[in-house]
């Protein structure tokens, strides 16, 4: 499949990279960015995967977090999608913030009008993943997952759901158990419909409960996050993990909030805990 690259910038010792491609899965143009450390010219490096919140494009991590000095430091090509599909002109498509533009939540939608385009799961998985793996110098076996928010919860069910694809996880305020939030009732309803059983394959808290496991995960969580109680809910995450195999740390950090800030803050650590299980430390 082709790329199409719409930007080229450089940046620290590398380049961050931007391209268009025609995605079989969504039925529409998709655009993702690239962070292409030097040492990528010559030797094969692991990936970061990054999945973003909702509202976000793929810009989001690339213009805010400032992942690429690090990205040069721990030899990794960084890897940001979109977040959905574009420019349909779907009924209620940009209505909110929180459903259709900028809120694909990492699955396939079964319910009309979305079903036909709004296949993110399998766009991450069975499309972008090949892609980046033919079209850049990915070290096999060393592919690495992470998210924020609406992608926290991404790279958590994905992860689970496709074991053995991902040797490291990570997420910064995930949504924890989107079966029992405002933010993922609403989605999960749109996209999938009235069965909450269908739900649970999206929800990482049912997962682990259901004896789902996956790579290590390291769950990162602002204690003065707006959105914590209402539509986070670690504490959920954490119950089901108490009672899983599942290896995962928390981290909760005082003062900080949801923002790119307590990301771009504790971004390294993730970098070093990626490290670690792609064994490259």
């Amino acid at each position: 499949m082709s790329l199409t690259e719409v930007s080229s910038v450089r940046c620290f010792e590398g380049t961050q990279k931007v391209y268009d491609h025609a995605s079989s899965a969504t039925r529409t143009t998709m655009r993702f960015g690239v962070y292409l450390p030097d040492s990528a010219k010559t030797q094969e490096l692991s990936a970061l995967l990054w999945l973003s919140g909702l509202t976000c494009t793929h810009e989001n991590f690339v213009t805010k977090a400032g992942s690429q000095k690090l990205a040069c430091e721990y030899g990794m090509i960084v890897i940001t999608p979109d977040t959905s599909p574009r420019g349909l002109n779907l009924p209620s498509e940009d209505e909110s913030y929180d459903f259709g533009s900028g809120a694909g939540f990492y699955l396939n939608a079964t319910q009309g009008p979305w079903s036909e385009n709004y296949q993110m799961e399998n766009y991450l998985i069975q499309e972008l993943i090949p892609l980046i793996q033919e079209h850049f110098p990915i070290k096999k076996g060393a592919l690495a997952l992470s998210g924020h928010s609406m992608g926290g919860h991404g790279a958590l069910t994905l992860s689970l759901n496709h074991p053995g694809l991902f040797q490291s996880v990570s997420a910064f305020s995930p949504i924890s158990s989107p079966t029992r939030c405002p933010w993922g009732e609403k989605a999960l309803k749109g996209y999938l419909g009235e069965d909450r059983a269908l739900w649970e394959r999206h929800d990482a808290a049912c997962l682990l409960k259901a004896g789902k496991t996956t790579a290590p995960i390291l769950v990162d969580q602002g204690l003065q996050d707006n959105f914590l109680a209402e539509q986070l809910k670690p504490e959920l995450l954490q119950e089901a993990a108490k009672n899983s195999s599942q290896v995962m740390e928390f981290r909760f950090r005082k003062d900080f909030d949801h923002s790119y800030y307590y990301i771009a803050t504790f971004l390294e650590e993730h970098f070093q805990w990626h490290q670690t299980n792609l064994g490259l430390k």
